[in-house]
C-alpha cells in the first residue's frame, strides 16, 4: 500500500469515527439507497445495488463467526463459537436452526472444491472435513508431532490444497475452547491433498487470523491479530502455488479499526469484517486491490467475518457478534473462500 492510499484510508476512517452512529440499534432502512452503505470513493458506486438494504437474518447469538454458503441447498452455515454450535439459515424460508452441537467450538468454515464442509475446531485443536454422509474426517491436528494451537480461519485453493491460520485464541481460556500450553508457533499452514501432509507457509505473523486468496490465486492476504494496530499482510504465492514469499503490509488498521475475517470479490476487492476499536467503525470495510478504502457497510455490531452467497454469489453475509446480516451487492465472491 503506498503512502497516498494509506493517508486516504486513514483520513476516511478518522472522519467516520468522529460521526455519530446512524442508529444505536438495528432497524431496517425505510428508504433506498440504504444510508448504511457508504461510498468513500466513486469507484465503489458500481458495487452498490441501489434497491438493496442491509437485512438482519439471525440474532440471539453469542459470537458469530465463519459464515459459509451452500448454494446446492440454498442455506448458510456459521459458527456460534462460545455456544459450541454451528447454525443454519435457510434462504427459502428464513428458518434458523442448529446444524451441529457440540461443534467443538468451531470458528472458521469454508468448502473444499468437492463441496464438503471444512471447519476449524478450537476445542479439539484440529481442522476437519464433513463428508457427504455426515461423518467427520480429521484433516490436521498436529505438526511435527506437536498439537496445533487452535485453527482459526480457512480457505481452499483451486488445486484442492487447504490453507489455514493457527493463533492461540482457543487455548487462552474456556470461552472459546480450553486452557492449554502452546506447543507450536502461530503459523500459517498448507495441507497438500496429494500427500495429506502439512507444511508451514509462514511463521512470520504474530497470531494470524483471517486469510483469503486474490482471484487469480497469485496473492494471499493474511490478517495479523497480534500487532497493534492490526495489519493485513499480502504475500506472493510461489513455487507452483505451494509456498509464500515477499511478505509486505497491505493495510494498517489505524485508527480504531480491527479487521478480523475477509473475502475477495471477482474484481479483487477485499470485503473485511471490522470493528471493536470504535463503535463508529463497526461493520465491513471494502478495500480495492491497491489497498484504498472505497466503501463501508455500517452495522450496529462488530463484524467478525463475511462470505458471499445467494443464487449468483452476489449476496454478502456478515457474521457480526450476536447477529448475522446480509446485503445484495453488484459483484460476486470468488470460489474457495
Amino acid at each position: 500500500m503506498n503512502r497516498r492510499n494509506f493517508l486516504t484510508a486513514t483520513t476516511a476512517l478518522t472522519a467516520l469515527a468522529s460521526v455519530p452512529r446512524l442508529l444505536a440499534e438495528f432497524e431496517p432502512s425505510q428508504r433506498y439507497p440504504d444510508p448504511r452503505v457508504k461510498s468513500l470513493d466513486p469507484s465503489f458506486d458500481k458495487y452498490r445495488v441501489v434497491q438493496a438494504k442491509v437485512e438482519k437474518i439471525a440474532s440471539g447469538l453469542r459470537w458469530a463467526e465463519g459464515p459459509v454458503w451452500f448454494g446446492d441447498g440454498r442455506y448458510l452455515l456459521w459458527s456460534d463459537l462460545p455456544n459450541n454450535r454451528i447454525m443454519k439459515w435457510e434462504e427459502e424460508t428464513g428458518a434458523v436452526s442448529v446444524f451441529r452441537k457440540p461443534s467443538h467450538n468451531t470458528n472458521g468454515n469454508t468448502r473444499d472444491r468437492q463441496g464438503r464442509l471444512l471447519s476449524c475446531e478450537h476445542d479439539t485443536r484440529r481442522v476437519v472435513r464433513t463428508e457427504y454422509d455426515g461423518t467427520i474426517t480429521v484433516i490436521a491436528d498436529r505438526y511435527d508431532g506437536k498439537r496445533l494451537n487452535s485453527p482459526n480461519d480457512i480457505v481452499c485453493k483451486s488445486d484442492g490444497s487447504i490453507w489455514f491460520t493457527d493463533p492461540p485464541f482457543g487455548v487462552l481460556g474456556f470461552y472459546e475452547g480450553h486452557p492449554a500450553p502452546l506447543e507450536l508457533p502461530t503459523n500459517v499452514y498448507r495441507w497438500d491433498p496429494k500427500t495429506t501432509q502439512l507444511s508451514v507457509v509462514s511463521g512470520e505473523i504474530n497470531r494470524p487470523n483471517g486469510l483469503t486468496f486474490s482471484p487469480d490465486e497469485t496473492k494471499l492476504y493474511v490478517i495479523e491479530a497480534g500487532s497493534n494496530p492490526r495489519l493485513i499482510h499480502v504475500f506472493d504465492v510461489v513455487n507452483g502455488g505451494t509456498a509464500l514469499s515477499g511478505k509486505r503490509v497491505f493495510i494498517t488498521a489505524e485508527p480504531g479499526g480491527t479487521p478480523d475475517g475477509f473475502r475477495v470479490d471477482v474484481d479483487g476487492n477485499l470485503w473485511c469484517g471490522w470493528g471493536m476499536g470504535s463503535e463508529a467503525l463497526d461493520g465491513v470495510c471494502i478495500f480495492n486491490p491497491a489497498g484504498k478504502l472505497i466503501g463501508r457497510i455500517e452495522l450496529p455490531e462488530r463484524c467478525a467475518n463475511v462470505c458471499f452467497g445467494g443464487a449468483h454469489r452476489n449476496r454478502l453475509f456478515m457474521a457480526s457478534s450476536t447477529s448475522v446480516y446480509s446485503l445484495f451487492v453488484n459483484t460476486q465472491g470468488t470460489a474457495g473462500g
